[in-house]
């Protein structure tokens, strides 16, 4: 049996993974403007199963108040239509055959603070992703140290590169959110 071996280029690879969800998270986050990315999160249940939306229509933006929904099969633009309006993002789509226009509304001061609570929801979730990987390299190198596989000191440098690695990554994630909510307030 092999024994486990510490990698940090792993535990950084899964904590930029944490990162990269936080940024699809935070592109579906609407500022007021029209983009294809915040119908991502939209699931769609046709044909008996649940699909993301990009999988039964065409999203485009013909200009910045607009988010237009080309559904492919005439049958499902009512399920498309569902989907979007159950999705919490205030939006209203006005079907025209298999067409589906969203006009995009300003934003009102309540929403605003509505989606910086979302924002910080979001980010919050990214720090715990980031804090369990550090949590498991944490657990692995004691695990290491007590089998003798590694000695006390690799142990503790490796347990230091470890948090300075988390605490990087938690600022990145601060920075993120501050980024994202000034966007979200900007009227």
């Amino acid at each position: 049996m092999a024994a486990a071996t510490f990698d940090i280029k792993d535990f950084d690879r899964r904590m930029r993974g944490v990162l990269d969800t936080l940024k699809r998270e935070f592109a579906g986050l609407r500022t007021g403007r029209a983009s294809a990315s915040l119908l991502d999160p939209i699931v769609v249940t046709v044909y008996g199963a649940k699909m993301p939306l990009n999988q039964v229509a065409t999203v485009s933006v013909p200009d910045a108040r607009t988010i237009s929904v080309q559904v492919w099969d005439k049958s499902q633009v009512q399920a498309v239509d569902r989907a979007i309006r159950e999705s919490n993002l205030g939006l209203n789509p006005i079907a025209e055959g298999t067409l589906l226009r969203l006009p995009i509304p300003p934003l009102n001061a309540e929403r605003r603070n509505e989606l910086a609570k979302v924002a910080h929801k979001y980010a919050e979730h990214a720090r715990v992703g980031v804090r369990n990987v550090r949590r498991d390299g944490m657990e692995l190198l004691k695990k290491l140290d007590k089998d003798g596989d590694i000695g006390e000191d690799e142990h503790r440098k490796n347990s230091t590169k470890v948090q300075e690695l988390t605490d990087k990554l938690v600022k990145e994630v601060d920075q993120m959110l501050v980024a994202k909510e000034a966007e979200i307030k900007q009227v």
